[in-house]
This record gives C-alpha cells, structure tokens and sequence, in this order.
C-alpha cells in the first residue's frame, strides 16, 4: 500500500497570511489581528478555547500586540480559521504590506492621552490593513501622549498626541502650578509672577492645561505629531519629526500620501525600508512632498531618520 504524498505548502504565502512555519514538523504559528491591541472579552475567551482545542500549552503575545497560537497542525488551518470566525478574528499578515498598527489605550480612560488612538488604529486597520507597497513592511503606531509607550518613533510612521498650549494671561491667579508640573521647565515664572513659555523646550504634553485650576491655559492647537522613518531589526533607525499638529481625522490620508512617495522611490531599490528610502532621498524631497497636501503641518525643515548603534565591533 503506498503512502499518502504529502501536498508542497508554500511557506512564503503562508507566512504573509499570517501562517507562520514553526520548527516542529508540520507545525505553524498563526498570528491573529489585534488593532490598537485591544480585544473584547468574549472574542478572547473564544481565542482561548480555539487555542486549547487545536494548539500547544499556551499563545504568545507578540511585541507588536498581536496573539499568536502556537503549535498549530497545517491539516488544522480550515478548522481554526472557521472556529475563529472570520468576522469575529481575522487572521494578521507579513511580508510587504502595512501590518496591523499598534497603539496605547489613548484618551478614553488613560488620563495623559490627549488624542483617541484607539479610534485611530481601527481606521487604519480598516482602510490600509493589508496594502502592498512592493518593496518591504509598513509598520504604524499610535502613542496618545509624549510618554510614547508603544515606541512610535521606531515605526515606518509614528503618531503621537499632542497639545500646544496658549495662556490668559488675564485669567491667570499666578498660583504657579504649571510651572511646577511642567517636566521640561519650558514654564517658569516670569517677574510678573506670570507663567512664561519657551516654545523651542515644550514637548507639548498639555500638563499646564490639565493642572491649571482657572483654565487661563487652554489648547491652541490639538492632534498628532508624526516621526517618520524608524524600523528595528539588525539596522535600526529612530524616525524624525516631519508633521505637528496632524488632525486626527487625516490620518489614513496622510499614510496614503507616504506610501505613494515610498512606492515611487524604492522602486528600483528591490526590499528596503521607508527610512532608509529618506536618508538616500533626502529628508527636504520628501518634506515637499507632504507640504502639497498638508501645508499647515509639514514642519518647515527636519533631519533624516537616525541610525541606533547597537553593536560595537572592531
């Protein structure tokens, strides 16, 4: 009696649907979208039961907050796939797309979150998830505040929350509470005993505003700032600040913007990074770029993306 021939999976398409070939013998790591790396619990507790039934002892949290099911059998995808339910939890990708973006808790219940990045996330995963660009990752993240916890100056394209704030000086009771709250020291007190702002040393956290018990601070000017260029990996670079001020409802529109310029200048370049598409181009080409359509954020002049040495060798 013959053995049955075991069918040639094409581990590349596999890995870039998100099936990814572990080291055991007919064993696969399945990686599930988890935007914003927020999750309900009854689709948790769904993932856990798929997770027992067709996988190993436990998942993974991925670094870039997705759930990854471990040891999972190839003759098992269909069954996982539907056990799953593909409108309840889809499957996430690799290779040269836009990944799922990440992103802190935001505004809603964290009290340093200036902007909703929640929201953020979920529109881009909903309206660029999954886009080509031809040449290498696409990785996006959304920090709410300067804290910067999901790292976002190491994506292809960091947003961060920010406020700039504005005095009245009339309504001010000089009760120097935002002097003392202000981390940076862009506040002191002035002769007057007014609150006095250095513009050039605000990180633009809103602290002054949320502390000020009169409301003589108030926001100016309220969105994101966007860092672009960053990647890790074995030569990494730390994206540079190339927008302030973005609203947050341009921000699935400013990402299209970038990706058309990355597609067109990495064109003949084969498999590179975003970042690395800027240092060859020059940081000025691709500020006039974003300037035709977004003229009021572009910042005026920047820096390309800045390589981290971390090896040291002779």
């Amino acid at each position: 009696m013959s053995e049955t021939k075991q069918p040639k999976l094409d581990l590349s398409n596999l890995k870039a649907g998100g099936f990814i070939k572990e080291r055991g013998k007919d064993l696969f790591t399945i990686r599930l979208r988890v935007p914003g790396g927020r999750m309900s619990i009854p689709r948790l507790k769904k993932i856990a039961d798929v997770a027992d039934k067709f996988g190993g002892e436990f998942v993974h949290l991925s670094v870039r907050q997705s759930i990854e099911l471990i040891n999972i059998n190839y003759k098992n995808f269909d069954a996982v796939v539907e056990a799953l339910g593909e409108k309840d939890q889809k499957v996430a990708s690799c290779g040269a797309r836009v990944r799922v973006p990440v992103a802190c808790g935001g505004c809603e219940y964290n009290p340093n979150g200036l902007v909703d990045t929640q929201k953020s996330a979920l529109e881009v995963d909903q309206k660029l998830f999954g886009t080509p660009t031809g040449h290498h990752k696409f990785k996006v993240a959304f920090a709410g505040c300067p804290f910067d916890c999901p790292k976002s100056a190491t994506n292809d394209v960091g947003f961060q929350g920010a406020i700039e704030p504005v005095l009245d000086k009339a309504a001010c009771i000089s009760c120097g509470l935002c002097a003392k709250s202000c981390v940076p020291k862009a506040i002191v007190m002035g002769a007057d005993n007014k609150p006095e702002l250095t513009p050039a040393a605000c990180i633009w956290c809103g602290d002054c505003v949320k502390v000020c018990p009169v409301s003589a601070w108030s926001v100016k000017k309220q969105g994101y700032t966007v860092r672009i260029g960053g990647k890790w990996g074995r030569n990494p670079l730390v994206g540079t600040l190339f927008a302030t001020f973005l609203p947050e409802e341009r921000v699935c529109e400013f990402i299209e913007v970038v990706l058309a310029w990355y597609k067109e200048k990495a064109e003949a370049h084969g498999r590179v990074r975003l970042g690395d598409i800027i240092i060859r181009e020059g940081s000025q080409a691709f500020l006039d770029h974003l300037r035709v359509t977004f003229p009021e954020n572009v910042v005026s002049s920047t820096i390309p993306p800045q390589v981290i040495l971390t090896q040291v060798g002779n």
